[in-house]
Formats: C-alpha cells, sequence, structure tokens
C-alpha cells in the first residue's frame, strides 16, 4: 500500500514509517516539527537526543536499501494538506499528527486553545481534503482510551446498545474525557464520525492506551533510528517517569494514592495494532473503533513492578506520594473491552520483569543525560500552572492583547 504517516518525526510516527516500510509498503511521513519546538521551549528534551528527521530517512535508506519519503507541512494549513494528498495519492493514512499532551493542554489558556485549534483544525482538514482527493483512502486515527474516562460501567468499543423508554440503539459510547487534550480526540471522533456518514469515508479509530517502551527490531538496526524517550511531567508517561527515578536514585512520584487505573501496551504491540488495522479496512462509509491496548494496571502497581525490579538490579528505589495534579477520583471502575485487535491476531507483549529489566539497562546506559528537575509535576489541573513557560506565555498573550487594543487606537486616529 501507498500509506502517508502524519506526525512521521514522533515517539510513534518514526517507528510506525520504519515498521511499514521494511513490510513492503510505499510510506510517506509528514512532519511540521512542532513538538521538537515545544521541548526546546519548555526544556523537557528526550533522554537520548533525535537526529533530524532527514538524517533518519537517510540513514534508514542507507542500512536497508529502502526509502521513506519526508516532506515538511502543517495539517492546520489546507492547501498544503490538500496538495500532500493529491500528490502521494495514499491507500490509506495514519494520523498521528495532534499535540498529544493532557499536561500540556492543561498548562494555560494559551497551551489550551492551541491544543483544540490545533488538533481540531488539522483533522477536519485532513477530511475535507481526502474528501476531494482520496475518498476511498482508509483513515487510521489515532485516539485515546481517556476519551472514555472512567465510567462505573464496563467500557465498550466505541458504541454502547441502549434502551431506552422501550426503544433501542447503538449510539457512540458516552464520554467523560479528562483535560483539553482528551476533549481535543473526543472531537475528532465525531467529525470523523459524522465525515465517514455523510461522505462515505472509512476510517478505524485506535482508542490506544499508555504506550511504554523505547526498543523495536527497526530502532535497533542503527543507533540513530531511536525514537523520543520522555520522562518529564508534559511528555513523559508514568513508567518511563519510574524507570528514570529507579535509575536516577529519586524517589518514584505516584500521585495521590496511585489507585488510578489505565490500559497499558507496549510499543511493538502499537506497530502491530496499526498494521492490523491497515490490513482490514473497514467498509466504505464505516467508521469504527478499537480499543488498543493489552493490560491494565494502577499507577501503584506500575510503581512497584519498578521498585521490585530495580532492587533486583541493585538500585535503591524509594515510593513517594504526591498530591495528585490532576483531577480525577483516586479509586474507580474500570472494565474496558479490546476484543477486536485480539480477533484480528494480535499477540500481545505482556509487561514483564524482562521488559522492564531492558528499559532500566537502556536508561543507566544514558544515565548522565538524566536531569532530575524536570520530573516532578507543575501543571495543575484545577489552577494556573506554576510552569516558568506558562507564566511566559500568559506576559506574551497580555502583551499582544495590549498591542492589539493599540494598534486599534491607531486604526481609529488615522480614520
Amino acid at each position: 500500500m501507498r500509506i502517508l504517516i502524519l506526525g512521521g518525526d514522533g515517539y510513534l510516527g518514526w517507528p510506525t514509517a520504519m515498521y511499514l516500510s521494511r513490510r513492503g509498503h510505499e510510506v510517506g511521513v509528514v512532519d511540521n516539527f512542532a513538538k521538537r519546538r515545544w521541548e526546546k521551549e519548555l526544556n523537557i528534551m528526550p533522554l537520548v537526543p533525535i537526529p533530524p528527521l532527514e538524517e533518519r530517512v537517510r540513514i534508514w535508506q542507507q542500512v536497508t536499501g529502502l526509502p521513506i519519503h519526508a516532506v515538511t507541512a502543517d495539517l492546520c494549513d489546507y492547501p498544503q494538506t490538500k496538495e500532500i494528498l493529491r500528490d502521494f495519492r495514499p491507500d490509506a493514512i495514519v494520523h498521528y499528527g495532534e499535540q498529544p499532551s493532557a499536561p500540556f493542554s492543561m498548562m494555560d489558556q494559551h497551551r489550551s486553545v492551541f491544543t483544540q485549534t490545533n488538533n481540531i483544525t488539522g483533522t477536519l482538514n485532513l477530511l475535507w481534503a481526502m474528501r476531494e482527493h482520496a475518498p476511498r483512502c482508509h483513515l487510521v486515527k489515532l485516539g485515546t482510551m481517556g476519551e472514555y474516562g472512567t465510567p462505573n460501567i464496563d467500557i465498550e468499543e466505541g458504541f454502547i446498545e441502549i434502551e431506552h423508554n422501550g426503544r433501542r440503539d447503538v449510539l457512540p459510547f458516552p464520554k467523560q474525557p479528562g483535560s483539553f487534550y482528551h476533549l481535543s480526540k473526543v472531537h475528532d471522533s465525531h467529525n470523523i464520525l459524522f465525515a465517514c456518514r455523510v461522505w462515505n469515508l472509512r476510517s478505524t479509530d485506535l482508542n490506544q492506551g499508555v504506550v511504554y517502551g523505547i526498543e523495536t527490531d527497526e530502532t535497533a538496526l542503527h543507533p540513530e533510528l531511536v525514537t523520543s524517550f520522555h520522562y518529564d511531567e508534559v511528555f513523559g508517561t508514568a513508567l518511563n517517569r519510574f524507570c528514570v527515578q529507579a535509575v536516577a536514585g529519586v524517589p518514584l512520584t505516584v500521585y495521590g494514592q496511585g489507585r488510578q487505573k489505565r490500559g497499558f501496551l507496549n510499543i511493538r504491540d502499537t506497530l502491530r495494532c496499526v498494521e492490523l488495522a491497515l490490513l482490514n479496512p473497514p467498509g466504505i462509509g464505516e467508521y469504527r473503533v478499537f480499543n488498543q491496548f493489552t493490560e491494565i494496571f494502577s499507577v501503584l502497581e506500575l510503581a512497584e513492578l519498578v521498585k521490585r525490579q530495580g532492587e533486583k538490579l541493585g538500585l535503591s528505589v524509594k515510593l513517594q506520594h504526591l498530591k495528585n495534579p490532576r483531577v480525577e477520583a483516586e479509586t474507580h471502575y474500570y472494565n474496558a473491552r479490546h476484543q477486536k485487535l485480539l480477533e484480528l491476531g494480535l499477540e500481545p507483549h505482556r509487561l514483564s520483569d524482562v521488559l522492564i529489566d531492558s528499559m532500566l539497562a537502556r536508561i543507566q546506559e544514558n544515565a548522565q543525560r538524566i536531569r532530575p528537575e524536570i520530573i516532578l509535576p507543575r501543571v495543575q489541573w484545577d489552577h494556573a500552572s506554576s510552569h516558568p513557560s506558562s507564566q511566559a506565555a500568559a506576559r506574551e498573550g497580555k502583551g499582544k492583547q495590549r498591542r492589539s487594543v493599540l494598534e486599534e487606537s491607531v486604526k481609529a486616529a488615522k480614520i
């Protein structure tokens, strides 16, 4: 297939590009490198430096003899989006190209508005471009299990059958997202469902759990093909953070009681899930949802797993409970179905002692790069962030507002 990967420079985008290229597909990647700019702006670079996309593509072709086509573009630029689809003529699109962080979206007004504007506008532009230039293309969109929240009923895969006043219908599962980022994903889902219904597009929404892991078969081919590994408060995940803290000798920061439960999966399973969706496309006009995770853990269970394995390796590991910066229930029911990908042939990599050991070993190799000061949470859900860059953004926003008022005054004077 001709497969276009949006956000192809990212943590999942780049491994997906290599994975699909190695399996004989013609792969194109699109990115505007916004995440690299946010990393610099917030001073939270990945643990291991990542070469520019152009260099990664060159090394990939040198190592494997396989091409990956790279394009710099912004999905929020509609003419650019149309041009890419018209020129590449994709059979399928894998859409990772959004601002991916809940804490980033809760940092301040500026980043909250940006997250929703960027994510929703980009996806809407893509849908219109597909309608015009690739109406039979299969859109594989990365959603999130966070769209559902933590309801007190079992979570189905996208839809639920409801009986009300003696009548029955199958409706989208109710959404209770936990951040402005997760809300942007909910809006995406609704827009894609609508486009499939009225324009006969077709799409698979992958509601993904939390991904962990550093290495895939393809990143292991060359040191410069590595993907990004974040452990900071904004782009890092709980398991990444715990592994880095264990190596750095810093107490593992468990938010609240640590009883919050989520779905998790290994990065290798993410790649396989995307492939399974691509190889088994929906029908014309069909919108489907796969819940993409393999196991459920509480935050405290993850911390205790890392503690146990770290101590076996001779590390001194302690747990520290912090006030939860997020607004969420400490204890809750959580039972989500995830059968469809298993039925298509997914064979999960379980979170094992061996996998944690391999993560700890890779982190130990780069221990000198760890910056403990970027780990502790400063983004608070219930009030304005104390993050320095957030304060700078607020000042910039006020400055723009003052300049806008001044410019309007000048215009009025000229008139």
